[in-house]
């Protein structure tokens, strides 16, 4: 048996699957949580709190590039991966609740 919840899980994903599917979506979706994760380590990298990073830093001032490209890449990985995980997690769903449904019929 189906419930509600599911029922009305299977009609939104069936309407929005091809456009959360699209990169722009997964980009929206995943963005915060990548936005949070790079912001938290560069407060962190400009705390100070490790010396011998920061006597390093001040006598190479390339490390800050270093370290914001480093922020970039992982912004770009925690959104596709995060997006593309949760899509496949929805998809999945749908699929077993297809299967569920066509086996009651």
């Amino acid at each position: 048996m189906i419930t509600e919840d599911e029922k009305r899980f299977m009609l939104s994903w069936e309407h929005n699957r091809v456009r959360k599917h699209k990169w722009l979506w997964k980009l929206a979706a995943g963005l915060p949580l990548a936005v949070l994760l790079s912001l938290a380590i560069f407060v962190n990298f400009l705390s100070g709190w490790y010396t011998r990073a920061a006597m390093q830093i001040n006598v190479d001032k390339s490390g800050i590039l270093v370290v914001l490209v480093a922020l970039v890449l992982i912004v770009v990985f925690v959104v596709v991966f995060s997006a593309h995980h949760k899509w496949d997690l929805n998809e999945q769903r749908y699929k077993e609740l297809r299967a569920r449904e066509k086996e009651l019929k």
